[in-house]
């Protein structure tokens, strides 16, 4: 994997995270957060450039869909949980 590649990659997971740790729910984050790990966790011996390139877009896909996620849990708020 090309070093742009690699930086790409990291970048992506670090905003991810940063994404994924902005649910309100504690529920919703600590599962996001969860989902992502293990996506790369799983995916980090992938040396092929077209997956990589298909992952990372899944990857942009995904941190759309949880920016999207947050925003809506963001307008409807709940009642914190005890754990919370």
């Amino acid at each position: 994997m090309a070093a742009s590649s690699t930086s790409q990659v990291i970048s992506l997971y670090r905003i991810l995270l940063r994404e994924s740790y902005k649910f309100p729910s504690y529920n919703y984050r600590t599962y996001a957060v969860r989902r992502v790990r293990d996506a790369f966790r799983v995916n980090k011996n992938v040396d092929d450039p077209k997956t990589v390139e298909r992952l990372v877009l899944e990857g942009r896909q995904s941190l759309a869909l949880i920016q999207r996620q947050v925003a809506v849990g963001d307008m409807f708020q709940a009642q914190k949980t005890v754990v919370e």
